[in-house]
This record gives C-alpha cells, sequence and structure tokens, in this order.
C-alpha cells in the first residue's frame, strides 16, 4: 500500500509566504504521480471517497508552472538588466529555471517533506531527489497562480528566487558547475570529487588539458579544455548530467 503519512501544509505555506485559498491546489502541486499509481491499485481504492478517485498528480500543474516561471524570471531580468543582449539574458533565465536551481530553492523551501510520494520513490530517497523537487515546485508556482493570480504568484516567486537571481552575473558564460557538484556530492555522497589531470597536449602557448572527475574513487567524468579550470568545468558538467539523469 503507497504511503499514507500527510504533513499538516501550513509551516510549508508559513516558508513559501503565501496561504491557499484552495488548500486542495497545494496538495495537488505536492502529489506525485507515485503516490496516486499505488493509492488506486491498492484495496484503500475502495474506501476512498469520490474526492480522493478524482485526485490528479502535479505533472498538469508543472507545465503551467514553467510558464508562469519564464515568464516572471523573464520580466524581472529585463528590469534588473537593462543593458544585457537577449543573448545574455537567456544566459541568465536558463541558470535561473534550470533543474539545479529549482532544485536548491525547493530545499530551502524544505519542499520535500511534504511530498506525497508511493513506496518505491520513498525507498529511493524520493524526496531528495533533484528532478522531483523541480518539477513539484514549478507545480506550486502554477498552484499559487491558480489561486490568487499572475502578480501574486510573480511576488512569490520573485520573493523565493531572489537570492539566485540578484547573485547573477549579465557576462558569465556558463553555470559554475564544479560549485554545483560540490554540493550535490556532499548532499548525496558526503564526499567532495576528486579531480586529476589525464594528459596534456600541445605547445605552450595552445595547450589541452584533459581531466577526469571520480567520485568515492568511481569515474563521473571526463573533461577537455584549455585549462585545467576548464577542463575540470567541463568534467564537473558531465558528472551532473548523469547524476540527475540517474534521479
Amino acid at each position: 500500500m503507497a504511503v499514507m503519512t500527510v504533513e499538516p501544509l501550513d509551516p510549508f505555506q508559513k516558508t513559501l509566504g503565501y496561504s491557499f485559498r484552495k488548500p486542495d491546489l497545494l496538495r495537488e502541486a505536492l502529489t506525485h504521480k507515485s503516490y496516486l499509481n499505488e493509492m488506486r491499485a491498492s484495496q484503500w481504492k475502495s474506501d476512498a471517497t469520490e474526492k480522493d478517485r478524482s485526485a490528479q498528480d502535479n505533472e498538469r500543474l508543472e507545465f503551467l508552472g514553467d510558464a508562469v516561471l519564464d515568464l516572471a524570471v523573464s520580466d524581472r531580468l529585463v528590469f534588473l538588466h537593462p543593458l544585457s543582449s537577449e543573448g545574455d539574458l537567456s544566459k541568465m533565465k536558463a541558470r535561473i529555471v534550470s533543474e539545479v536551481t529549482l532544485a536548491r530553492v525547493a530545499r530551502r523551501l524544505d519542499l520535500g517533506k511534504f511530498l506525497l510520494l508511493g513506496r518505491g520513490e520513498e525507498r529511493t530517497r524520493g524526496r531528495e531527489k533533484p528532478s522531483l523537487l523541480a518539477d513539484a515546485l514549478e507545480a506550486v508556482i502554477a498552484a499559487v497562480y491558480l489561486d490568487g493570480g499572475f502578480e501574486t504568484a510573480r511576488a512569490v516567486l520573485l520573493n523565493i528566487f531572489e537570492e539566485e537571481i540578484h547573485r547573477l552575473d549579465p557576462h558569465q558564460d556558463d553555470i559554475d558547475y564544479k560549485t554545483e557538484l560540490q554540493e550535490c556530492c556532499q548532499r548525496e555522497f558526503e564526499v567532495l570529487p576528486a579531480y586529476s589531470v589525464l594528459r596534456e597536449s600541445g605547445p605552450d602557448h595552445e595547450k589541452l588539458f584533459e581531466v577526469q572527475l571520480t567520485i568515492k574513487e568511481e569515474l563521473r567524468g571526463i573533461g577537455r579544455g584549455r585549462s585545467k579550470k576548464e577542463a575540470e568545468q567541463q568534467a564537473a558538467k558531465q558528472a551532473l548530467d548523469t547524476l540527475i539523469k540517474k534521479t
């Protein structure tokens, strides 16, 4: 049978900075499909109310929340960086709406504690998975939008993303993958990633470095670049992509 523990939502609403007029919207935003699938496959279904049977998971809200997030962040970036090019604005927005950033904000809100998950996701630490946290946060944004309108959703969203938006550098071309990976490794594995140079090639003025990255002595990425730093960033990006896909 699916996990039945349901956390009261008042603490989450307080952290979010918004109280729902329709709490069912928030509950839907926090409901993963694994929870409903197990509920509907169990004997609990026969004892469920009509309201229970009509419950939905958060995938539709996730779709809507993605659009609300995109518009609100784009509008804010245009206001904060009036001299930035379309290309720089696009790069900054991509960093804000990335799974890594969404999951970080979700953790700050302690969102994982309030997710409704099936047993399988509970066993595989679903409350800590970046993909589940990012999707649920988008769904919560949509729930605020449906409950209070766009301006309300925009205000809530800009408040919880304030730290990420204001530390953006419009001239930064890439995400700091090494820092993102370090945070991920400390959280998931309680160790730091290790980098080592595999080889150097080319003349001194055009060196090419190849770096390997290991986590707990397991190879997780190989990067190449004109400097050790660039090669390490590429290796970290490869490792992050792999870890996110696994979650």
